[in-house]
């Protein structure tokens, strides 16, 4: 069984002092005696805890680093968000470190209480579909590192955040599918815990409430192909199939389509498809996908410049960022009419 890392937040308790006090102690910013920042660093070393910067001074004239955390590399969404932070960072002179946790809640918890013994002037984070305790982060919140959340955010951890407008975006997706003559939508939904899961399942039931339809199924599943094609298999399972699907993610929604081909079954004619990135495989997929476009790359730069903002001045304040989406209409939702004639 790995052994739990020393974080400040048990040396503060040691010593009955606040996170923030230990934190500066070990910055050795001029509001801590040189009493504290000495008790503070013996009882860091007792603990055998092990901080990069503890008496270098980086901190104080700063590092120019900045990490970010992402649950992977290899989709087009994080790739474009990386593309934005990697721009903007180094316009401003700034250096990335990028962590991968695979969305894997127990690696993003190792990076992140390792990140707080590093030389990182402030971290940008998205959380993976399992993180449920978010006190890995509070931790670095309680010890004044700068912190800011993009895409998949936690509620409970008080900091600024950047995000789409998921549920204005599922308003849109849901609002065309009806104007396209669909009236038995389905929802394939994120993992249930996500707040964009959340919002983008509000958003859909909210525009069928308007319209006084009713949802023909809700799955909350993962965000691959696979997910997709498993929950459509489970919806037409069932007596009631539904007439239109509107996917949480385009890689689900690619899943569909290559389910509803396998059997059979007309896409846009007889079912329509709409996703949620805008994902270049959309315009390449046949038919082609219509979906609601994520503004990645910008997320990506207003992320950095607002993380950036918070290392600079201290008194910067919390930011709730919300960027539009934009409805993209494809093939997937062309609904013709069937019959003789």
């Amino acid at each position: 069984m790995t052994k739990r890392l020393t974080t400040i937040k048990d040396i503060a308790k040691a010593l009955g002092i606040s996170v923030a006090t230990v934190s500066r102690a070990m910055r050795d910013t001029y509001d801590v005696s040189a009493e504290t920042r000495k008790l503070v660093l013996d009882t860091a070393a007792k603990m055998n805890y092990r901080p990069n910067f503890n008496a270098t001074g980086l901190v104080k004239s700063g590092t120019h680093k900045i990490a970010v955390i992402i649950p992977a590399i290899t989709n087009y969404y994080f790739s474009t968000v990386i593309t934005g932070i990697q721009e903007y960072a180094l316009e401003q002179n700034y250096q990335v470190m990028l962590y991968l946790t695979n969305d894997s809640a127990y690696w993003e918890t190792k990076v992140v209480r390792e990140l707080s013994l590093s030389s990182v002037d402030g971290l940008l984070a998205c959380i993976t579909y399992e993180t449920t305790d978010f006190s890995h982060f509070e931790e670095l919140v309680e010890a004044d590192m700068p912190l800011v959340f993009f895409d998949r955010v936690p509620e409970s951890v008080k900091t600024s955040v950047v995000v789409q407008d998921d549920y204005t975006g599922a308003c849109m997706a849901t609002e065309h599918l009806i104007a396209q003559g669909y009236s038995k939508i389905a929802h394939l939904a994120g993992p249930p815990g996500l707040n964009l899961t959340q919002q983008r399942l509000q958003g859909y039931l909210d525009t069928l409430k308007k319209h006084n339809l009713e949802s023909y199924g809700v799955i909350h599943s993962g965000f691959s192909d696979e997910n997709g094609r498993e929950d459509m298999s489970t919806l037409f399972n069932s007596i009631s199939r539904p007439d239109a699907i509107f996917s949480v993610n385009d890689r689900k929604g690619f899943g569909v389509i290559l389910w509803l081909r396998e059997q059979g079954i007309m896409v846009g004619e007889e079912v329509g498809v709409i996703g949620f990135t805008n994902d270049p495989t959309s315009k390449i997929i046949s038919p082609s996908l219509s979906t609601i476009a994520e503004p990645a790359y910008e997320i990506g730069r207003k992320s950095c410049e607002v993380l950036i903002r918070h290392i600079q001045k201290q008194s910067y304040p919390t930011q709730q960022i919300s960027l539009p989406t934009e409805l993209i209409v494809r093939e997937s939702t062309q609904r013709k009419s069937i019959g003789i004639g």
